[in-house]
């Protein structure tokens, strides 16, 4: 038995034994039930779903995603900058060392991989120009490394510090650091996709009107199923409660023209296995509505059940609610 066969099997064990535990009957039926139809749209795992098995109980090392990934039954996976950490000295050589190793485990289990998803590496809507240069330039090195990679894209954040109160300067400055990072990514042919991931970036509006002005074909948006958040409690950009929230399937209906990606979020599963706070089955409507047929990542967030849990029922979700579409 070679080593990908192995993992398979190893994987379709695992579905029948302790890591289904904690589900529900009904989301266990759909997970062992072969679907009689086969979806619009390939399924890929975002490591963000695992991040607590990889920074709190560090039972996963973060070398071992992929392989995680594909006993879970999974496509493709999408990394996230912010789960390796590189060697201050000398970033370059550090982040050359992790993409070989992360390319030859992904080959060996016979994964996609499909983006990077860039976080912490300074802001690109930053009202200084001086503060997006940087903010490219730290980008950049990872425009390099999905290259290398083969993946498709890298997520971008639309941050910016002294802009994110006024959408008028925001707007200019988004258009300045979004559009020379997609002038150097598309030398290599990679997207540069800004996730709607709160304030401003979370008003399908007035993103949309940032990916227009630009005009790149590979500067995009990853929609994502459950960032809707514009403003928060205290002003704060995370960590208190949403205050003014937009509206969720008119910002998928905006985002989707401008997608090369999208992101399942999902929080927690009643006992039917539907998200208790999204509606799974509209959201996959409007995303086949436009004609995407690419990735939909698993990105799951909720505390009730395990990441395992959680990531399988977003998983039997998204099938489920698939074979039932118009």
């Amino acid at each position: 038995m070679n080593r990908r066969h192995f993992i398979s099997s190893t994987g379709k064990a695992a579905l029948a034994t302790g890591v289904l535990s904690g589900l529900s009957n009904t989301i266990l039926e759909s997970l062992l039930t072969n679907n009689s139809n086969k979806p619009f749209f390939k399924l890929s795992l975002a490591q963000w779903s695992l991040h607590k098995a990889i920074l709190e109980t560090k039972t996963l090392s973060n070398l071992d995603f992929a392989k995680k990934a594909k006993q879970l039954g999974f496509d493709g996976i999408e990394y996230v900058s912010q789960l390796y950490k590189l060697d201050e000295s000398n970033q370059s050589a550090s982040l050359k060392k992790l993409v070989k190793e992360l390319k030859l485990r992904s080959s060996d289990v016979g994964i996609k991989n499909v983006l990077i998803m860039v976080d912490n590496e300074g802001e690109l809507a930053a009202a200084n120009k001086k503060d997006r240069d940087e903010a490219i330039a730290k980008h950049s090195k990872w425009v390099d490394a999905a290259s290398e990679l083969e993946c498709h894209s890298i997520r971008v954040n639309l941050f910016g510090t002294g802009t994110e109160q006024d959408f008028n300067l925001w707007l200019e400055a988004s258009v300045d650091g979004l559009s020379r990072l997609s002038q150097y990514a598309a030398k290599s042919n990679i997207n540069v996709i800004v996730e709607n991931h709160g304030g401003l970036s979370s008003d399908s509006e007035k993103l949309t009107q940032v990916i227009q002005v630009i005009n790149h074909r590979n500067c995009g948006i990853l929609p994502d199923f459950g960032n809707f958040c514009v403003k928060r409690q205290g002003g704060e950009r995370w960590g208190t409660p949403c205050i003014e929230e937009y509206d969720r399937y008119k910002g998928m209906l905006e985002m989707m023209p401008f997608a090369h990606g999208v992101s399942a979020k999902s929080y927690d599963f009643d006992k039917k296995g539907n998200e208790t706070t999204i509606d799974y089955y509209k959201m996959l409507q409007i995303v086949k509505n436009a004609k995407y047929n690419g990735f939909i990542g698993v990105e799951y967030e909720g505390n009730r059940l395990t990441e395992e849990e959680g990531i399988l029922a977003t998983k039997s979700l998204l099938l489920k609610a698939a074979n039932q579409l118009k």
